[in-house]
């Protein structure tokens, strides 16, 4: 179904009823769809070798400063993260613990299934291709109302207490995560300015056509 993209489209249930909220079998394959598109996305972000998207920038900037792998890393910023969704809380869900789990096995599987691309001209196609499909994916999985990964619970999250839009939330919190990643010696390239700036708008668009709604009543949604 069709929505605005006011915040208020998206339910904040708990755990056990997103799963009683109607359409699961819709709304699994839409978070699992989701899923593997966002991991499709990494793949061409990261063989487009232009500059990786916030995140990974944040990521790399503090494996320079602790003596973990960058996958730990990755946890223990998800797990803080998931810290900033009790003030604004935000429920998660099965689509967290999915996200959490197929995430990483999803960007892998897909970077052995694509090609390394051999001119800057098809670099700037992944590029893009993956901007766009990383819009898709998040409009898609968390659209599906199942809970959202820990970033994107945060971008929903706050974006539903403070009243603002999906578009400036979003775009507001790669910028800040950008400038850590900077800030702590992370690379940044001519790519990851175009995914702090892109991706937000592009969800923001496609959060209108992907979103469900559901057909949950007042006294079991979580305020």
């Amino acid at each position: 179904m069709n929505l605005n993209t006011s915040p208020s489209a998206l339910t904040n249930l708990g755990p056990l009823a997103q799963l009683r909220a109607g359409r699961l079998p819709e709304r699994l394959l839409r978070l699992l769809v989701g899923l593997w598109l966002y991991g499709f996305s990494n793949a061409l972000l990261m063989y487009s070798t232009l500059g990786g998207s916030p995140w990974v920038v944040f990521h790399e900037g503090a494996a320079r400063h602790l003596p973990l792998s960058l996958g730990t890393i990755m946890v223990l910023v998800a797990l803080v993260v998931l810290l900033l969704w009790i003030p604004l809380r935000q429920m998660p869900g099965l689509g967290t613990l999915a996200n959490t789990l197929l995430l990483g096995p999803f960007t892998d599987l897909n970077l052995q299934l694509l090609a390394v691309p051999e001119t800057l001209a098809l670099r700037w196609v992944y590029l893009v291709g993956g901007v766009v499909v990383c819009a898709i994916a998040t409009a898609l999985y968390v659209g599906a109302q199942l809970g959202p990964g820990p970033r994107d619970g945060l971008m929903t999250g706050i974006a539903r207490r403070a009243g603002g839009s999906i578009q400036r939330v979003r775009t507001c919190i790669e910028l800040v995560v950008l400038a850590l990643g900077i800030a702590l010696g992370g690379v940044a390239g001519v790519g990851t300015v175009v995914f702090a700036l892109g991706v937000g708008p592009i969800t923001q668009f496609f959060m209108r056509y992907l979103v469900l709604r559901l057909d949950v009543a007042p006294a079991v949604r979580n305020t």
